[in-house]
């Protein structure tokens, strides 16, 4: 998400046991993180440059995307390279390379999404503007947000492609009397629908998983089993209207999930037996593998290890049934990084594709790659002589989790393109 996005709402925990940086208030603590960072971050990359360029090299090249014919999808990359070429992009913008389900995140806030949605419109089949909030007024429900509806834009984009138009609705209604009142649950279902005929979406993308886990009611059998309830009559009532412009299309459900957070999962996370519940009355579910670290635990912004195991976590077969429907999954890729503060009081937060860059301009550091992450970072000190740590996506990060997403036969979802680089968008 970027420097104004949303803060997921997730209880704390260690998130599958990955390596985690520990951060003390001495001086000695300091110390130790820095002897850390150079053995985790420094010494390992120098090795990993020659295996992961052997590596990846044999497997996805796609021999026509602009990106790879330069040679810029790599471990061992340089700041100049990517002040030079990042802005260069192949002149086909319709070509795809990515065949699953692209579905991409627009937020009102950062208006270079909207016109990198219309330019490179071909490559994706969702786009997901950040629009609408559904939430308790009184007694009642309201639903706020046509005010950001962008009707223009999205003429634009259905004069030049295909992609559905699937608006973001955050269930921010109180849960218990949402659930556990059935004149609440037909109304939000009703305040939805109406929007999407009244509009032409072609659906929407759901979030409220999360709100509901911060509420602590998904630890409930009852109301857990009356949150699927809901999802599958909103499900179903989407999916008996025709969209506006193809009567033969159904409108679509998109329910987010988040990862879970420990290598087990827990009464809160959303398991392999809420994905089967809900297959047939959701279309794709959009998995939000990002936001691993956090200022208060810096480190990289998604590891593909831990990608891999929340994936099969979700993915497990339960009971009688086979693997769940990975080709329902939009993998969640981040377009945003971070730059964390590595001293005491901690700090620092998400960073843009602008931002990234004037570090780059201002600090010329030396780029690492970090094998066990799979993602790039690099180090500096600001006019205070404070160090930090920044991590940014790749193309060859990027790359990596195209392939990941691939090999279980998943799509992919992106927050939020208005936060990449350009050239990002050649390997999709």
């Amino acid at each position: 998400m970027g420097k104004k996005r949303d803060r997921r709402v997730t209880p704390s925990s260690n998130k599958g046991g990955e390596q985690r940086v520990e951060l003390g208030d001495s001086a000695s603590s300091n110390r130790r993180l820095a002897i850390i960072f150079v053995l985790f971050f420094v010494v390992s990359p120098a090795i990993s440059v020659l295996v992961y360029r052997i590596k990846y090299a044999a497997t996805t090249n796609p021999p026509d995307s602009y990106v790879f014919q330069r040679g810029l999808v790599k471990a061992d990359v340089d700041f100049q390279e990517i002040l030079a070429e990042n802005s260069k992009v192949s002149e086909n913008t319709s070509h795809w390379h990515y065949t699953y389900p692209v579905l991409a995140y627009i937020t009102p806030w950062n208006s270079k999404g909207y016109e990198i949605a219309k330019r490179f419109n071909s490559k994706f089949t969702h786009l997901s503007p950040v629009w609408y909030d559904l939430k308790s007024q009184g007694a009642g429900l309201i639903l706020e947000g046509r005010h950001n509806a962008d009707v223009g834009w999205i003429s634009e984009l259905r004069r030049s492609g295909d992609a559905w138009v699937l608006p973001r609705v955050v269930l921010e209604a109180f849960p218990v009397e949402l659930l556990t009142r059935k004149k609440q649950r037909d109304k939000a279902i009703k305040l939805i629908v109406t929007e999407c005929k009244d509009m032409g979406y072609d659906g929407i993308v759901l979030e409220a998983w999360s709100r509901w886990a911060a509420y602590g009611i998904l630890h409930d059998p009852e109301m857990r089993n009356l949150a699927l309830q809901f999802i599958k009559q909103l499900g179903h009532a989407l999916h008996s209207l025709s969209s506006a412009r193809n009567d033969k299309q159904q409108l679509q459900l998109v329910f987010v999930i988040g990862p879970p957070h420990s290598d087990k999962l827990q009464k809160h996370d959303f398991g392999p037996e809420d994905l089967q519940s809900l297959s047939n009355a959701v279309d794709g579910f959009s998995l939000m593998t990002y936001d691993f670290s956090s200022p208060q635990n810096p480190g990289p912004n998604a590891p593909l290890k831990w990608i891999r195991s929340t994936l099969q976590l979700i993915l497990r077969p339960t009971g009688n049934s086979a693997q769940g429907p990975a080709h329902k999954i939009f993998l969640g890729i981040n377009f945003y990084g971070n730059d964390f503060v590595l001293a005491e009081g901690l700090g620092g937060g998400a960073i843009t594709g602008r931002d990234y860059l004037s570090l780059l301009e201002k600090h010329r550091p030396l780029l690492q790659w970090e094998k066990n992450s799979g993602e790039h970072l690099f180090f500096y000190s600001n006019d205070d002589n404070i160090k930090h740590a920044v991590f940014y996506p790749s193309l060859l990060s990027i790359s990596m989790r195209l392939e990941e997403a691939r090999s279980w036969g998943c799509g992919i979802s992106i927050w939020e393109i208005g936060q990449g680089l350009d050239y990002f968008f050649d390997l999709l």
